[in-house]
């Protein structure tokens, strides 16, 4: 059973066409980047496989479920979810444990009593992350990377099956970058399939195994990464002269001038 099937999405609004006609199929053990330019679908396309938006034609399917034919909220407990619009939603006063522990019911804050054994857990979580130290801080203390790896703890502490990182570095310097792409890298020995989307093709770890890439809500190319990062797929869908040199299992990206990448 694939992971994610998508047929023939098309999303229309008014005269504009935002998705056209995607396809992609996301089998067990592979790890997908979806790439593309701002305003390519990225987003959009993240909507469908929560199930917070639904196409004009074209079938969603996650996890075996047919949106549309299933509850959408139960199919939602199994897939976590880390973007920047979830960091301002969250009380920047709480400890840093609990905002991990919500995780566990997808709730924004606790209004009870948070039980033993899912405070344990939190705890296990932040340590694993290097963030052990920070537990009875407030959230709203800590640097951008560091809330960045508390959401990551928080989407782990339901164990989904599918856990979507929507431009998670988005907004972070060069160390916290690196240093979230470190703690990205280790969910490629967990048990689940990871969506990371991004338009800064070096966060592409090598834990990654696919790339879709979008162009004006089109998917114009998929598959095995380096069929895809090629410098002639590319250059055609980011309309400059681009060269790729790969270092440590990354795509690295030079852009040349009048007409010559290097």
């Amino acid at each position: 059973m694939a992971i994610i099937s998508l047929h023939h999405l098309r999303l229309q609004r008014e005269e504009r066409e935002i998705l056209q006609d995607i396809s992609l199929t996301v089998q067990p053990g592979e790890q997908w980047v979806v790439l593309g330019r701002n305003g390519s679908g990225k987003t959009t396309l993240l909507e469908m496989l929560t199930g917070y938006m639904f196409p004009t034609s074209g079938t969603v399917e996650v996890l075996g479920n047919r949106y549309g034919e299933c509850d959408v909220r139960e199919v939602r407990k199994r897939i976590g979810y880390i973007s920047q619009s979830l960091v301002e939603k969250l009380a920047l006063a709480d400890p840093v444990w609990e905002v991990v522990a919500t995780g566990e019911y997808a709730f924004l804050r606790f209004y009870q009593e948070i039980p033993e054994e899912v405070q344990g857990k939190a705890l296990r979580l932040l340590e694993e992350c290097g963030l052990r130290h920070a537990a009875l801080q407030p959230f709203g203390t800590l640097s951008q990377g560091e809330r960045k790896k508390v959401l990551l703890a928080r989407a782990l502490m339901s164990d989904p099956a599918i856990l979507i990182l929507d431009e998670p570095c988005s907004g972070l310097d060069l160390y916290e970058r690196e240093k979230l792409l470190a703690e990205t890298g280790k969910l490629g020995s967990r048990s689940m399939t990871v969506i990371y989307v991004t338009h800064h093709m070096e966060e592409i770890m090598p834990m990654f195994t696919h790339v879709a890439l979008l162009q004006d809500g089109r998917l114009i190319a998929s598959g095995p990464k380096k069929e895809v990062l090629t410098e002639r797929v590319l250059g055609d869908a980011y309309e400059l002269p681009l060269a790729v040199e790969w270092a440590h299992g990354r795509p690295w990206i030079k852009v040349g001038t009048d007409g010559a990448a290097g």
